[in-house]
């Protein structure tokens, strides 16, 4: 490195983000993830004795998986390369590999390979490393937000170890706020700033167990308040609330809380808690979630969940869906909360969609059956010459509307695909065809 590149260096770090000028320079630093890097876990002893093999770190924004990557490169002995999948292409990567090569054959050096935000590359991009990881040409690091056995090729995944990181409690964020505002070197130190207690507490819970989202609200507060008579900048409750007004969500509409988030609002509703149900429909309505995507989610657990037992249920949830689609948001909300806590509410029987999954891997997975002579379509002038029709009795012809025949093809004809519970509604049904003398299987 010259002179000129040497002051590049220096000028990008001087300007560069609190949150980044705070990130830990070794293990000792590091806040929090003690289930992955306390001592005498397996990370730590693999970063300690300069043994790692390759990693795939996973977890939500702020949580630390860049600083680890940067940890390990200020500990090992190898060669650090990193690139962010967002912008980097084959070429990068073959630069990266050709070095790998060089820096092995001349110095016996290895490389590691950071690839932040790995799931971002394609699947090509992504074979392309997997012979490289597989014989040590390169050690990969990868850093994603996204559960990586949905989104990181499994042969990737197999020749890694995936560690997941948790959001940092807020005793951990707390902790990184007073450190920031105290060091002289690379945090606030120098501006002499006083953060007071109960603005640590509210920072670090609303930032929701993410650093960066905590250490850049402070870093605004200090760089725009005016100093007190005491001539010290006083980051008080009222100034962190200017700094951070809306609480921190972790939630992409794409990726692992999407997915989770809407998981446990179905699960709440199937399981009877209208409490739990609401709580996760506000999460979601928070993050910005697209109404219509929960309309159609209610609708299903309306027909999956409650069924029978309450066919009120899918009336109130097609509504709503409708409600929804032409009212928007903020009043959707109101149609959804309604919607959510009345199917989870509803008497629960899934029969419905246990009858037609039974059938249909019934269908999918055996010949067809003849549909029974006295059941086709006899609407034309020669079907009775086919016996299309013929022995087919007419149920209003008989006392209830009801009257016992064959539906199912022979073959079939013992078969049970809906099974009714005893629930709601559903036993009303049963009731009615014990009135009617129709056997329940």
């Amino acid at each position: 490195m010259d002179l000129f590149e040497y002051m590049r260096e220096q000028s990008k770090d001087d300007d560069a983000p609190l949150a980044s000028r705070m990130r830990p320079r070794t293990l000792d630093e590091v806040v929090g993830q003690e289930h992955i890097v306390g001592k005498n876990r397996l990370l730590y002893r693999a970063i300690q004795a300069d043994k790692l093999s390759s990693v795939i770190f996973y977890g939500p924004p702020g949580t630390g998986k860049t600083t680890l990557a940067k940890v390990i490169a200020n500990t090992t002995s190898a060669v650090f390369r990193q690139v962010n999948a967002t912008s980097a292409g084959k070429k990068d990567m073959e630069e990266v590999v050709q070095e790998a090569k060089n820096q092995a054959g001349m110095y016996g050096k290895k490389t590691i390979l950071f690839v932040d935000e790995i799931h971002r590359f394609n699947k090509g991009q992504q074979d392309y490393l997997l012979p490289y990881v597989e014989d040590g040409t390169v050690i990969l690091i990868g850093a994603t937000t996204e559960n990586p056995y949905f989104e990181v090729n499994s042969a990737l995944i197999s020749r890694s170890v995936i560690f997941e990181l948790k959001p940092l409690t807020k005793e951990d964020i707390r902790l990184l706020l007073f450190r920031a505002v105290e060091d002289r070197e690379r945090g606030m130190g120098s501006y002499r700033a006083v953060l007071e207690p109960d603005a640590a507490d509210f920072l670090a819970d609303v930032a929701n167990g993410d650093a960066r989202s905590a250490l850049n609200a402070l870093e605004l507060g200090v760089l725009s308040t005016e100093r007190g008579a005491d001539d010290r900048i006083h980051i008080t409750m009222e100034v962190a609330q200017e700094c951070i007004q809306k609480r921190v969500l972790r939630y992409d509409k794409s990726g692992d809380n999407h997915y989770d988030t809407i998981s446990a609002f179905i699960k709440s509703m199937r399981g009877s808690d209208p409490d739990a149900a609401i709580y996760y429909l506000a999460r979601m309505l928070y993050a910005g979630e697209d109404v219509e995507f929960i309309a159609r989610r209610i609708m299903i657990c309306a027909a999956e969940d409650v069924s029978n037992a309450d066919p009120q249920a899918l009336v109130v949830a097609t509504s709503a869906a409708q409600a929804v689609e032409r009212l928007g948001m903020p009043e959707a909300r109101i149609v959804l909360a309604q919607a959510a806590t009345y199917v989870a509410c509803a008497p629960k029987s899934n029969s419905a969609i246990m009858a037609i999954d039974e059938a249909m891997d019934l269908v999918a997975h055996s010949k067809t059956c003849p549909i029974p002579a006295h059941l086709q379509d006899a609407h034309y002038k020669s079907a009775a010459k086919l016996g299309h029709g013929i022995g087919y009795l007419y149920s209003h012809d008989y006392p209830n509307h009801y009257v016992e025949q064959q539906y199912l093809p022979d073959a079939l004809k013992d078969r049970t695909f809906f099974h009714l519970s005893d629930n709601g509604y559903e036993k009303t049904i049963q009731e009615h065809f014990k009135r009617i003398g129709k056997e329940i299987k």
